[in-house]
């Protein structure tokens, strides 16, 4: 039998017996909602506003070492503000936000952030893709991140700029309302995300996420 022969004769025998190339499977990472923290930045003519949200709920499944896909829901009762420190016009902000001028937290108390693609541009540096739905509303986004993924820990830090008008967002807008002057608030506000991650089945510790 010839060198040929044998090792058909082989690759027959191992398909025969069920063998099949190793291939890295799908592992999820879920998102620690107590470490993972969001902040907000919204812009005027005037100035600007920021606070926090929290993420209600969250996952990443990888495939090796690539990312193939993620779900995020945000609570979006549980927006805050940060910069105003009068407690009565810090409520007013906040409220303002939660109603239907803005967000309508009554009638979408959650928005999803879905990842559709993945793309490594670097070390550690990716191009992310994906479906952001505000008010029901669901449009796609593109923004870089930083990931990295050390043992049963992944983390990953993102700005996402989001155009509020595509999310029938419209309050204070120049590019649907004229004459606003100094009352003109920017389409455009910025979500930074901070996320920490762990395999399923297996905890992050406070001190290694630091």
């Amino acid at each position: 039998m010839n060198l040929r022969n044998i090792f058909l004769s082989t690759a027959v025998a191992v398909t025969a017996m069920g063998f099949t190339p190793n291939t890295p499977k799908a592992v999820e990472y879920k998102a620690d909602k107590q470490q993972t923290k969001i902040s907000w930045l919204g812009k005027k003519v005037t100035g600007e506003h920021n606070g926090s949200i929290n993420l209600a709920d969250g996952k990443l499944t990888t495939k090796g070492n690539t990312i193939i896909g993620g779900l995020f829901t945000i609570d979006m009762s549980s927006i805050t503000n940060a910069d105003l420190t009068d407690a009565g016009y810090n409520q007013k902000l906040v409220g303002h936000l939660k109603s239907d001028d803005f967000f309508s937290t009554d009638k979408y108390p959650t928005s999803t952030l879905v990842l559709t693609k993945v793309t490594p541009t670097g070390k550690n540096q990716y191009k992310v893709n994906g479906d952001l739905t505000i008010k029901g509303i669901k449009k796609p986004v593109e923004f870089p991140a930083t990931i990295t993924m050390d043992g049963n820990q992944l983390r990953g830090k993102a700005k996402v700029i989001v155009d509020r008008t595509k999310y029938d967002i419209k309050y204070g807008s120049g590019s649907f309302f004229d004459n606003l002057g100094d009352k003109a608030i920017n389409n455009d506000f910025e979500l930074n995300i901070d996320l920490v991650a762990s395999k399923a089945g297996s905890t992050v510790s406070t001190a290694s996420a630091k």
